[in-house]
């Protein structure tokens, strides 16, 4: 299963509305995981089972809420059992079919 989610606190910790020392407390322990993940300018997506895939988001969120008295939690999922390295495979079939559109 793939799960791509942002977690940030409801109120932000600087003058600027910045969120980002939350962001990094989060993407932290998504990365010490060990579960293959990436993180872009607006979520993180993390790939495994699913009890250590929200295993994973709880312990995030719940570092987040360190900063602050709210968390907000956005999450979208493909479950597609029987299926891995989903996180890389997905995107590689993207390119090659948009290298194949350029071709013809």
């Amino acid at each position: 299963m793939l799960v791509a989610f942002s977690v940030a606190p409801s109120v932000a910790a600087d003058s600027q509305g910045s969120v980002h020392e939350a962001v990094a407390a989060a993407v932290r322990i998504v990365r010490a995981s060990g579960l293959p993940n990436h993180t872009d300018s607006m979520f993180t997506t993390i790939e495994g089972d699913w009890d250590e895939v929200f295993a994973v988001i709880k312990a995030a969120t719940e570092a987040v809420g360190a900063f602050g008295p709210r968390v907000s939690l956005v999450l979208k999922a493909d479950i597609r059992p029987g299926h891995s390295e989903e996180l890389i495979g997905k995107l590689e079939r993207l390119e090659k079919a948009m290298r194949q559109g350029e071709s013809d």
